[in-house]
């Protein structure tokens, strides 16, 4: 299946990257490629070779395969790079912070000390309201 660009002006990246290298990885209708602005060591985006947008759009062989490819990802990443733990994030609509097009998962390697203080992970998309524990009486 050919990767279609989003418009004529401004072509998809991912689509581009498609077109232009070959993966770290791909498994069926899915492959890896490494995240072009890494937040640690082995970041890497999982992408269904379809250009989609929206990732519950994919039917469900598709995010099937982007799923069991997150995982085969995550263990390559831990052979190579040794993290001590793992945010998998994904961004659905430019409310949530999605910058491209294309539908994508975050593997990002996360190492003690990469941060002061990594609790609450993921909840920090909204920082007044992550540390909640602060409200915890």
């Amino acid at each position: 299946m050919e990767p279609t660009p989003m418009t004529a002006s401004a072509p998809c990246p991912f689509c581009a990257r498609i077109a232009a290298a070959p993966s770290l990885q791909a498994d069926g209708t899915a492959l890896a490629l490494p995240d072009a602005f890494p937040l640690n060591p082995g970041h890497t985006l999982v992408i269904p070779r379809r250009h989609v947008a929206d990732l519950f759009t994919l039917t469900t062989a598709e995010q099937a395969d982007i799923w069991g490819l997150v995982a085969k990802v995550r263990e390559r990443i831990l052979q190579e790079h040794h993290p001590d733990a793992f945010n998998i994030g994904l961004n659905v609509g430019a409310a949530a912070g999605q910058t491209v097009d294309h539908a994508h998962v975050h593997v990002i390697p996360r190492y003690r000390g990469d941060v002061p203080d990594p609790r609450g992970g993921v909840r920090w998309v909204v920082p007044a309201r992550a540390p909640y524990w602060k409200d915890v009486p």
